[in-house]
C-alpha cells in the first residue's frame, strides 16, 4: 500500500492546526461578505439608475475589480500601502478589505442583473392596476429579485472561501499555511507527508464549500 503520509496529520496538533487554519479562511470569508451584501446591493441598485455619471464610475470600479487579479490587490493593499503610505495594516485585515471590495462589485452585477431581468410589462402592470411605485417594488420587484439573486449570492460564497486560500501569501496563518508549516517541519521523518496533507486541506475546503453548493443548486432549481 503506497505510503499517503497521513500519519503526519496524528502528531501531536498538527489536524487541530489545519482546522484552525480553515477557521481563519472561514472568519475572512464570513466578515467579507456580510460586508459585500449590503454594500453590493446599493451599488446594484445604483447602477439601475437613469444618471450616465453613477453608472460609468460604477462600471470603472467593477471592471478595474474584476480584471485586477485578487493576488494583485492583496499585494497593493498589504505591501504597497506599507511601502507608500507607512500603514501597517495586519494582513487579516488586509485580506477582508480586499475580498470586501471584490465580493462588492460581485455582488453589486448580481443584483443589476436581477433587477434588469424583471420583464418592463410586470412593473407596468402593475402600475397599470393603480399600485403605487413603492408598492410595485415591494410586491413584483423584491420578490422576484430576491429569488434570482440568492444562489447566485451562495455560489459567490464558495468562490470567496476557496480564493482566500490566497492570502497565505501575505503571510496570514490559514489552512495551507499551516498544511505548509507541517510538511517543512516532518520533511525527514515523513518525506511523503505533502501528499497526505495537501490531501486533506483538499477535504477541508470540499467539506465546507459542498455543502453550500448544493444550497445554491437546490434553491435555483426550485425557484427556477
Amino acid at each position: 500500500m503506497p505510503d499517503l503520509g497521513l500519519e503526519v496529520l496524528l502528531k501531536g496538533r498538527n489536524m487541530i492546526r489545519l482546522l484552525s487554519g480553515l477557521w481563519v479562511s472561514a472568519r475572512i470569508s464570513l466578515i467579507a461578505v456580510l460586508i459585500s451584501i449590503p454594500a453590493g446591493l446599493l451599488m446594484g441598485i445604483l447602477m439601475t439608475r437613469k444618471s450616465r455619471i453613477l453608472r460609468a464610475v460604477l462600471r470603472v470600479y467593477l471592471d478595474f475589480i474584476r480584471i485586477m487579479p485578487q493576488l494583485v490587490l492583496l499585494f497593493l493593499m498589504f505591501f504597497g500601502t506599507t511601502r507608500s503610505f507607512g500603514w501597517n495594516i495586519p494582513g487579516e485585515l488586509a485580506a477582508v478589505i480586499v475580498f470586501s471590495l471584490w465580493g462588492t462589485a460581485e455582488m453589486g452585477d448580481l443584483v443589476r442583473g436581477a433587477l434588469i431581468s424583471i420583464p418592463k410589462h410586470q412593473v407596468e402592470s402593475g402600475q397599470a392596476l393603480g399600485m403605487t411605485p413603492m408598492q410595485v417594488t415591494r410586491y413584483i420587484v423584491v420578490p422576484q429579485t430576491v429569488r434570482r439573486l440568492i444562489p447566485l449570492s451562495i455560489n459567490l460564497v464558495t468562490r470567496m472561501i476557496k480564493t482566500t486560500s490566497l492570502v497565505l501569501m501575505i503571510g496570514v496563518v490559514e489552512v495551507l499555511k499551516v498544511a505548509q508549516q507541517i510538511i517543512e517541519a516532518n520533511r525527514m521523518s515523513s518525506p511523503n507527508a505533502a501528499f497526505g496533507v495537501y490531501l486533506t486541506v483538499f477535504w477541508l475546503y470540499f467539506l465546507v464549500c459542498w455543502p453550500i453548493s448544493c444550497l445554491a443548486g437546490y434553491l435555483e432549481k426550485k425557484w427556477g
